[in-house]
């Protein structure tokens, strides 16, 4: 990023300086111009109106009219003003009696003179190892018996020329510096804006399974500093998913561990039994291992269903009579207990839901409530319209039993988590509330658990009325 800016900048700073320069020497070309075509026609005014001081007559000859112009003459420093003669042997130069700052002024170079008298244009440039030199001349018509002679004006535009090279080569340094500040400067911004980004970089290269505490600090309300929070939000989310994931491992290895350890010491001991009694010992471990078998087959299933619920397609709604589908639970939750079952309303309409996977949902609701009940004690099933005929459905398990202590009830929907009551008396996973809450919000609702009137406790299942 940097270096393209400096190469930015560096073609825009040179772009200036060439810029500048032209405009220069255009300037310092067309002044040239200027004085030039001034000078040749204040010289033609001359010739046309001027009178001889001594006579007050008209000019009659050319090396007087010559003279008495140049004494009047106060040209640039750069300018050269002459008169020529050309007569034999040799012409004869008229000129102001100054110093002209050339190395070779145009009086003292005869063969640059002869050019400028035989070039038949009225103007040109002499391109001399000593300078450049522009120049106009003005031709003085004379009789037949007078040598011919001329008006000549030179400008040694060298100097002019230097003096705007100077100011290119002043904004050259200029540019320059600017240039190098430019580096300077973004080379420390650059550093401070991407130092989160380094940061950023480092954190992550430092993360691993066993330490994912690493945070960035963030200072600010910039890109940057978002960008720090997102990345410590998703920090957050892998310490969380890790966390999650070594619990459960801990938890299923745990859960798996306790019937294996069962199966193994009742095989160990069916070996030592003989006889009649012994077949007796034998039939009775069989049956306990085979209770065990099926105990660790329903945590196995619990625990693929509950990887499936990661899917898409966990769930697979479909338009369901909702009225309908609470009688089918109540009907089937009946069969798990001897307790007082009551369907006290239902909601009479159709809504768009997995009815299996619902039913799924109800019926574990329904055996917690059993197992948290005694026998004659009131469970009832229901559901209802909240909201409207598009709004919310709930579906709801309400139980006369213990309740769910306060301290149980923010961790009782987490994997392999029990209640007291299912401590004591239940040989489930506690897998059970996990798989209602998957199954909830694959239906991008929720399960809440709310307090019973009267004691217990109520699960409902806050669905949408509209499809997932």
């Amino acid at each position: 990023m940097l270096l393209w800016l400096v190469a930015v900048m560096a073609v825009a700073l040179t772009t200036v300086v060439l810029t500048t320069r032209s405009i220069l020497l255009s300037d310092v070309n067309e002044r040239v111009a200027q004085i030039l075509a001034q000078e040749a026609s204040e010289f033609d005014n001359f010739v046309a109106r001027g009178l001889d001081p001594d006579t007050g007559q008209p000019f009659t000859e050319a090396r007087r009219l010559l003279a008495v112009y140049l004494e009047r003459q106060y040209p640039d420093p750069d300018e050269e003003l002459l008169g020529l003669i050309r007569h034999e042997p040799s012409p004869t130069v008229i000129r102001q009696p100054r110093e002209i700052p050339s190395d070779l002024p145009l009086y003292q170079d005869a063969a640059s003179l002869e050019l400028i008298a035989d070039d038949p244009a009225g103007s040109g440039t002499l391109h001399r190892p000593s300078g450049e030199v522009r120049w106009v001349k003005v031709e003085i018509a004379a009789d037949a018996d007078e040598p011919e002679a001329m008006f000549i004006v030179a400008y040694h535009s060298d100097h002019s020329r230097a003096e705007a090279e100077d100011v290119v080569s002043v904004l050259l340094a200029i540019s320059g510096v600017a240039l190098l500040m430019t580096c300077v400067i973004g080379w420390a911004v650059a550093g401070g804006i991407l130092a989160p980004v380094r940061l950023v970089r480092t954190t992550a290269a430092q993360l691993t399974e066993q330490d994912l505490t690493r945070r960035i600090p963030v200072r600010g309300r910039d890109d940057i500093s978002a960008l720090a929070e997102t990345f410590n939000g998703m920090l957050d989310r892998l310490e969380r998913a890790f966390t999650a994931q070594r619990r459960f491992v801990d938890d299923a290895g745990h859960e798996l561990r306790t019937p294996i350890t069962i199966v193994r010491g009742h095989l160990e001991l069916m070996s030592l039994g003989e006889g009649p009694e012994g077949a007796a010992e034998r039939r009775e471990t069989l049956r306990l291992v085979t209770d065990e078998l099926d105990r660790m087959s329903r945590i196995v299933e619990d625990l693929l269903l509950l990887a499936r619920a990661e899917r898409p397609d966990f769930v697979q709604p479909a338009p369901v009579q909702l009225a309908e589908l609470t009688a089918d639970v109540f009907v089937k939750a009946r069969a798990l207990g001897a307790r007082r079952w009551e369907l006290p309303e239902v909601a009479g309409c159709e809504v768009v839901l997995d009815a299996q996977r619902i039913t799924q949902a109800m019926v574990q609701l329904a055996q917690n409530a059993v197992q948290h009940t005694a026998q004659g004690q009131t469970v009832r099933i229901g559901s209802r319209l909240v909201g409207g005929a598009r709004g919310l459905v709930e579906l709801y398990v309400a139980d006369s039993g213990t309740g769910v202590p306060a301290q149980e009830a923010s961790v009782i929907f987490e994997r392999f988590r029990r209640g007291g009551a299912v401590r004591r008396g239940s040989r489930g996973a506690g897998l059970g509330l996990s798989i209602v809450k998957a199954i909830a919000e694959g239906h991008r609702g929720r399960v809440e658990l709310r307090p019973t009137p009267g004691g217990g406790a109520t699960f409902v299942l806050v669905l949408e009325g509209s499809p997932p």
